[in-house]
């Protein structure tokens, strides 16, 4: 008995030593100097890469670069329209595979911000949500709303279980140090008064309570964010930002590179210089963690961009669409990132001592109690003149707009305006492939027809569709009578058609009599046009196209779509009919859909013409090609220059809502660095086509026999479409 008394004490010994010798994980902290992650404290360098904006092959080299460029972390949304596109019906394969990118991102060795929302806004359709949640009896879109919480806490739930079943969680050993529940609330808060402010207690309980192994919340946008969140800043510049909590870091949660694209507008771009002197404004000012939104942009593939938002989502990111560096953005903030790390241990452990050298020029330095670590920060915040300045018994030549770094209080490690990276020369060369199309004309449905549903009134088009497509028809028949007066005078009568956007095709009697086209600034639209008609029954067929749905709003799943009444008829010898109060047929999407012309089995349905019976510049036209693979492992793209609005899919893939025949508009030209950026500053392509090039993902690709299919609208020539290479020279 004693022996064995011994032996307990010996083994019980042995496990406690082994646990104190255990590499112990920590929960992850913080103090208003920074996080800290198992004992050290850090400024956090991250960047925004969205795992549906890029294919699973792309992920590592993207978060490789994520690495290299000297990212901490990076930061992504959960797309919950991507991963439960039915109420309880689950996706989480492909470009949806949520935690292999996770998983990817740390074996990189990258921490990562989950913003979990489920709300994201991101230029995404409908912001994140899934169509179908509007449609869930009594709902109201982020507010008090008993329904809306329900869906929105099972989803959240969803996730946090997932993550922690994965060991996804930092002190699980996984990468994840920080969440983020609800995304920009404040601004809609204020909108909504009271039951916003209600709902925002709400989410704030439900996502403290769940089990994220007790990580910090993070909310952005929201200056009044209750304990325990952490409110943060989104924007251009963020220095002046002030956490509501005084005893949590100061959070730059989104420094938006440059803006995204619309159909019909330029492009916009922000200097690297502007750029990096953003972050070092915030970081000169106590600022202790931002993220570029965006790191990697990637591509709204098929049809998930958001309102008359282009495919490609660059975001003049600091890797382009692709994943390759934007040069010399990449490279310049790189070297920012570099010296910031060397300031840290001042940084982290004291608070900046604020000298004015001027009227726009200041010093700030970071010198710790212990350890005799230092970081100057001089500043220059004249837009347009250098300065010159003294201190500490020193001269320094300030560019203008620029911030310089001497980590240790000494030497100039970096200035912002000084870009030492050169930007090479980017070129599309086309391929050798050779496309050898076949074309299927589309024609508009009539009345009665077996796919049609025949009702009275004039419907909401997502109501119908439930965003399956972007189509809708609504087909009428309109009956004159022979003595009208117009047939006689030669005066054609005017069909008077209100839309809630996007885009509106108007056909009479199967022949396209006209087309309008809403805009980002105001997608709602009016046709209102003569019309032939003849004597006796004619058929009006109009065709409704949305371009994306919103991904922002006050209620917005209250926003109607499609085709509004009153639809009027004028100049008859009645006066003005109004069509709404007739019978109308509708048909969902387009018969090539139904089809699924897209498809290899599918195409083979229908008979398409070719060579000399090749239709062309037709409404409505579906085009086949296939091809083959071209080798090597540039970035392949396809020039839709030629064609006008539509949709394009390869070996059955979204490539694209493809639209450059609507050219972009804006005010561009020579742009200086200097001064506080804007949206509608340094913008480009004004004249071109808004977009012009749609990547085509290598991995999508067989080396024989690759299927690409285009559905074009409003006609276009597909003998101009070619496949080239991205290149740098």
């Amino acid at each position: 008995m004693v022996m064995f008394k011994n032996c307990r004490r010996h083994f019980v010994a042995v496990v406690l030593f082994l646990l104190a010798c255990a590499p112990a994980r920590a929960k992850v902290t913080y103090d208003d100097k920074g996080f800290i992650i198992n004992g050290q404290k850090k400024i956090l360098i991250s960047g925004s890469i969205h795992y549906p904006r890029s294919t699973p092959e792309m992920w590592p080299d993207i978060l490789k670069r994520a690495k290299e460029g000297g990212l901490d972390l990076i930061q992504t949304y959960v797309f919950w329209n991507g991963h439960e596109p039915s109420p309880g019906k689950y996706y989480f394969e492909g470009r949806y595979d949520l935690v292999k990118f996770l998983k990817l991102a740390h074996q990189a060795g990258l921490y990562v911000h989950l913003r979990i929302g489920p709300y994201i806004c991101g230029e995404w359709n409908y912001g994140g949500f899934p169509v179908w949640l509007r449609y869930v009896p009594g709902m109201e879109f982020r507010t008090d709303n008993k329904p809306f919480k329900v869906a929105m806490q099972g989803f959240v739930e969803k996730i946090v279980n997932m993550m922690t079943s994965e060991k996804m969680f930092e002190p699980q050993g996984g990468p994840i140090i920080m969440n983020q529940i609800e995304n920009e609330y404040g601004p809609v808060q204020w909108e909504i008064g009271a039951p916003g402010k209600a709902y925002a207690k709400w989410f704030t309980q439900m996502a403290a309570g769940l089990n994220t192994a007790q990580l910090p919340w993070i909310v952005c946008k929201q200056e009044d964010a209750p304990p325990p969140m952490i409110d943060a800043c989104n924007g251009f510049y963020c220095e002046s930002f002030r956490p509501h909590n005084p005893n949590t870091p100061k959070m730059f949660t989104e420094l938006w590179t440059a803006w995204y694209t619309a159909f019909g507008g330029p492009v916009p771009r922000r200097s690297a210089e502007d750029t990096a002197f953003s972050v070092a404004k915030f970081v000169q000012n106590n600022g202790s963690y931002f993220n570029y939104y965006m790191f990697h942009g990637g591509t709204n593939f098929g049809r998930t961009g958001a309102l008359f938002l282009t495919t490609s989502y660059e975001y003049d990111a600091l890797l382009d669409e692709y994943g390759l560096p934007n040069e010399p953005k990449y490279w310049h903030l790189a070297e920012l990132h570099k010296v910031i790390k060397q300031a840290e241990p001042a940084l982290v452990s004291s608070y900046p001592k604020v000298t004015w050298l001027g009227k726009n020029q200041e010093a700030h330095v970071f010198s710790a109690k212990t350890g005799g670590h230092c970081a100057l920060f001089l500043s220059n915040s004249d837009p347009q003149n250098a300065a010159k300045v003294s201190f500490w018994n020193k001269q320094y030549n300030l560019p203008a707009w620029s911030v310089s770094i001497f980590p240790d209080c000494k030497t100039e490690a970096f200035n912002t305006a000084r870009v030492h990276a050169r930007a090479p020369q980017i070129k599309m060369v086309r391929t050798n492939t050779i496309l050898s199309w076949q074309s299927y004309i589309e024609y508009p449905p009539s009345v009665g027809d077996k796919d049609t549903q025949v009702t009275d009134g004039i419907w909401d088009q997502v109501g119908m569709t439930r965003d399956a497509s972007d189509y809708l028809w609504y087909t009428t028949d309109v009956n004159i009578a022979p003595n009208e007066g117009f047939l006689k005078d030669g005066k054609e009568p005017v069909l008077t058609v209100p839309s809630g956007g996007h885009a509106l095709y108007v056909f009479i009697n199967g022949q396209l009599a006209g087309t309008t086209y809403g805009t980002l600034a105001n997608p709602k639209l009016t046709y209102s046009g003569g019309v032939k008609l003849k004597a006796g029954v004619n058929k009006i067929s109009l065709l409704s196209a949305t371009i994306g749905l919103p991904n922002v709003g006050k209620h917005y799943e209250q926003w109607s779509y499609g085709i509004h009444a009153p639809i009027s008829l004028s100049g008859l010898n009645e006066g003005k009919r109004d069509l709404s109060k007739q019978k109308w047929s509708y048909r969902v999407g387009m018969k090539g859909e139904s089809l699924h012309l897209n498809t290899v089995s599918g195409s083979s349905s229908v008979g398409w013409a070719q060579g000399a019976h090749l239709t062309y510049k037709h409404p409505l036209t579906w085009y086949k090609a296939t091809f083959n693979a071209p080798d090597g492992k540039e970035p392949l793209v396809l020039d839709m220059g030629s064609m006008g609005k539509g949709l394009v899919w390869i070996n059955g893939e979204g490539v694209a809502r493809h639209w450059p025949a609507n050219t972009g508009r804006g005010k561009c030209g020579t742009c200086s660095y200097g001064g506080f950026y804007s949206e509608t500053k340094c913008l480009t392509n004004c004249g071109q086509p808004s977009q012009r090039w749609y990547h085509v993902p290598r991995s999508w690709l067989k080396p024989t026999g690759n299927l690409l299919v285009v559905f074009e609208e409003s006609g276009g020539d597909p003998k101009g479409i070619s496949l080239v290479r991205r290149t740098k020279l």
